[in-house]
């Protein structure tokens, strides 16, 4: 079942870019093994992957369907390779996912990217079992990726926003806060709105990487590093963006279990 979004000027230029991305990831090893590393690190109290419902929210280019190919894919671009098409804000009336049947929604660069965040995780509680978990990864500042997020991504990022959304909507991709995701967690009467419907399991924070996924040239290119030294480097950084999550990482995990 497909619920066509109205077709922009940004939504079109959104589409080919996510089109031309999902070309390029598959011959960028390193960044096939960050997501597959990202992957494990969130699924990793979960068991068996394959014999629970997940589903995921803004799948795009859909790196997850490379590792769990049982997982249901959606997003809002109408892209034919996809499970489902329709807008996460309005989850709550998507009847073709049955309420209280999912043990896991998952959302990977997605939060920042939605005009009201905290509406969507409170309606994408409906469709969760008790217990179910909402698992989304998001851009971490610390000291050193905050350099890199303000100076050198593309995306804008704005710690100066008095309502917990976006002011500004043109397309799926190209509207973004890279900030907001981490602020709806960390200011109180944010945090409480998902705290309604949601637990919070400690840490809120869980680190992952620093440079590494920069190290790969990102989902539009490439660099040109031998995998085999990826692979070393990835494991520093790991290890140092836990240790020292203040000083070197560049995302972080929450997970969220349904009340």
């Amino acid at each position: 079942m497909r619920e066509k979004p109205s077709t922009t000027g940004a939504y079109a230029r959104d589409l080919a870019d996510t089109l031309r991305n999902r070309a390029r990831l598959s011959a960028n090893g390193n960044l096939l093994y960050w997501y597959r590393a990202l992957y494990q690190d969130q699924f990793c109290n979960l068991g068996d992957i394959e014999k629970l419902a997940v589903l995921e929210i803004g799948s795009g280019v859909s790196p997850l369907r490379n590792f769990h190919r049982s997982v249901m894919t959606s997003d809002v671009l109408e892209l034919d390779y996809l499970d489902y098409v329709f807008d996460c804000h309005h989850i709550d009336q998507f009847e073709a996912i049955a309420d209280a049947s999912l043990d896991v929604i998952t959302l990977t660069n997605v939060l920042h990217h939605l005009k009201s965040p905290i509406e969507f995780l409170t309606k994408a509680a409906r469709k969760l079992r008790r217990g179910g978990k909402l698992i989304a990864t998001e851009p971490y500042f610390s000291t050193i990726s905050r350099l890199i997020y303000l100076h050198l991504h593309h995306e804008p990022v704005d710690f100066s926003i008095d309502k917990p959304e976006l002011a500004e909507v043109r397309g799926p991709l190209s509207s973004a806060n890279g900030a907001l995701a981490g602020l709806i967690f960390e200011r109180p009467e944010w945090k409480k709105e998902i705290a309604r419907e949601f637990d919070f399991e400690e840490p809120l924070f869980r680190p992952f990487t620093g440079l590494s996924y920069f190290a790969t040239g990102g989902i539009s290119r490439r660099l040109p590093i031998p995998g085999g030294i990826y692979r070393l480097l990835f494991a520093i950084d790991l290890w140092l963006s836990r240790l020292l999550p203040r000083f070197t990482a560049s995302f972080f995990t929450v997970t969220l279990t349904r009340k």
